[in-house]
Parts: structure tokens; sequence; C-alpha cells
């Protein structure tokens, strides 16, 4: 028996493959939405400018970018083998751009009333990664 080895039966987690070029531009102050028009694939850069919009009270924006770094991520995970559910574990850096935008959309989804959304979102975070659910609140 492998110590990796599920044993509850469920879906094994879903590794996304490392896209470092994005994460290193971020990484030296470029900016998320010159990171996003070359990368626009990358979830973290969309979450990125989901944060940034949100902290200067841009809700409606912040959600706007937060649904398309969710649904990039989503691409990437179907195309890694996700079946619909199943853990993406925080601990692995390339999955953490898509667990941000999904924390992002939440909390706009929240702040514009969208409280079935809110939930959903919030839920499903949670679904996939507990460590991401209290790490990013």
């Amino acid at each position: 028996m492998s110590i990796h080895e599920n044993l509850l039966g469920g879906p094994p987690p879903t590794h996304l493959p490392d896209d470092p070029e994005p994460r290193e531009l971020l990484a030296n102050g470029t900016s998320p939405a010159d990171v996003a028009a070359k990368y626009p694939t990358s979830s973290l850069a969309w979450a990125r400018l989901s944060d940034e919009a949100y902290e200067r009270g841009s809700v409606v924006e912040s959600y706007a970018y937060a649904r398309t770094g969710y649904h990039r991520g989503l691409d990437s995970l179907r195309r890694s083998g996700w079946k619909g559910h199943g853990p993406v574990p925080w601990e692995h850096e390339p999955n953490r751009g898509f667990l941000r935008a999904l924390h992002g959309l939440a909390r706009a989804a929240q702040a514009i009333g969208e409280q079935e959304e809110y939930e959903r979102c919030s839920q499903f975070l949670k679904d996939s990664s507990e460590t991401a659910a209290r790490t990013l609140g």
C-alpha cells in the first residue's frame, strides 16, 4: 500500500501542470494585467486582478476577473483528468491560481448579493481544499 493511496475511495487529487512563467512574472512585480494579457490561461493572473479590483472597491470588476480565472482553471482541471469533483490540493502550488480565483469569485459574489453563488463557491472551495479555504479566509 502506498502512503498516497486514497483510503476513502474517492477520486485522486488533481495536480495541475506547472506553468512557472506567469507566477515568476507576478513575483517579480509585473502587473497582473500584463501577465493576463501575455498568459490568458493563467488563473493566477486573473485571481490577482480580482484581488486588486476588490481591494479598491470595484467588486463587479473583481467578480468578472475571478469568474474568468475560475473558468480558465476549470478548463485546466478537466485537461488534467478532473471529473468535476475531488481534491485540488493547495499544497501543489500550480493549483493555487484556480483556488484563489474560486475564493475571489465567492467573495465578490457575496459582495454583490449573489448569496447562492457565494455559498456554492465557498462549498466548492472547501470540498476542493480545506487548506485553501482556511488560508484564503
